[in-house]
């Protein structure tokens, strides 16, 4: 049986494209890892790419005329290995419109809040700011919007007294790396739909 192709796009230091090798070491991903996008050649993720024998395709945005252009390229890469998942895992640019919807329904992304609330950039510094008492992470589907797509899971993370935003930090990103994995082998299992924003996982 052929295995289920994930495509892992990231820009930095790797923690949770990391974590997605590990799962899938471990046999709990459901699926393999076919290649890693960056957008930054020199990021850490490149070489944790490597040492887990994950292709890599990494690109200088500003070689490129147009965002379309290296996106083309990108689409080629995923066809070529019959890619079913695109994971965003730290992957600091916006996809146009046309890739987006050339893939609708599979790409996730994963946000260190409980989505709506908080999107955008430094959640956790927005979630400290706003003086809540409860954040967490959120997986969700890809749409046109900033952080609006379809949610599929979420796990809260409980703000303490004296939190700073490094320490909350380590608590939401090692939730992070454990939800991740776990909706991708739900990708793997076939488990997951979508109906309008609506989200069903099966058993």
């Amino acid at each position: 049986m052929r295995s289920f192709r994930i495509a892992v796009f990231a820009s930095g230091r790797g923690s949770n494209f990391q974590a997605l090798a590990d799962a899938q070491l471990r046999g709990a991903l459901g699926g393999v890892i076919s290649i890693l996008v960056c957008d930054k050649p020199q990021a850490p993720v490149v070489e944790l790419a490597q040492a887990a024998n994950v292709d890599v395709f990494a690109f200088q945005p500003k070689e490129y005329a147009t965002k379309e252009d290296y996106e083309r390229e990108i689409a080629v890469e995923l066809q070529q290995r019959g890619v079913e998942l695109i994971v965003l895992a730290g992957y600091m640019r916006l996809l146009s419109p046309s890739f987006v919807e050339f893939y609708s329904g599979r790409i996730i992304n994963i946000h260190p809040s409980l989505l709506p609330a908080f999107p955008g950039k430094d959640a956790i510094g927005q979630a400290l700011d706003y003086g809540v008492k409860m954040t967490g992470v959120t997986v969700h589907f890809v749409d046109g919007g900033m952080d609006t797509g379809p949610v599929i899971a979420q796990k809260a993370v409980e703000i303490k007294e004296g939190d700073t935003a490094e320490l909350l930090a380590q608590r939401i990103h090692a939730v992070e790396q454990k939800l991740y994995s776990e909706v991708v082998s739900w990708f793997a299992q076939g488990r997951i739909s979508l109906n309008g924003r609506n989200v069903t996982i099966t058993e």
